[in-house]
């Protein structure tokens, strides 16, 4: 993980576009089927849309139906986790370890070898592709 990076939130407000800020720092949920990472499949890093941490691999993701981008694995030290309450069953949120962006929910739910499925909201991620594969 890289240096702790916790802007106070009228900053993220100013840099982000608006549904990201919502997302990540107002734990707000995309709607389903918006985000064009669901389609996402070249070789490449998902990060942090707030501060650029390398969070997931394109080989740590698939397609779970939910309509949004899904992953059975995390890079190490990517997040931290709370219990959410919001609804009446509560859930595992989680958030990035470096700014303390809100990402998902991770359930018990995935595919092996993990059997965890980090939902994740698009607007959250910025994808960056291989370097080999953007000739």
């Amino acid at each position: 993980m890289g240096k702790v990076d916790r802007k106070a939130k009228q900053e993220w407000r100013e840099k982000l576009p608006e549904q990201a800020y919502k997302v990540l720092f107002e734990e707000a949920t995309e709607r389903a089927g918006t985000s064009p990472l669901n389609d996402e499949q070249r070789p490449g890093t998902f990060a942090c849309a707030a501060c650029g941490e390398a969070l997931f691999t394109t080989d740590m993701k698939y397609d779970s139906g939910t309509g949004w981008p899904s992953f059975f694995e995390t890079l190490p030290d990517a997040f931290e986790t709370k219990r959410d309450f919001k609804l009446i069953l509560p859930r595992t949120e989680y958030h990035c370890a470096r700014c303390g962006g809100h990402h998902g929910h991770v359930f018990n739910d995935g595919p092996e070898p993990t059997g965890k499925r980090f939902c994740n909201n698009g607007v959250a991620l910025r994808f960056i592709p291989d370097e080999a594969d953007e000739d």
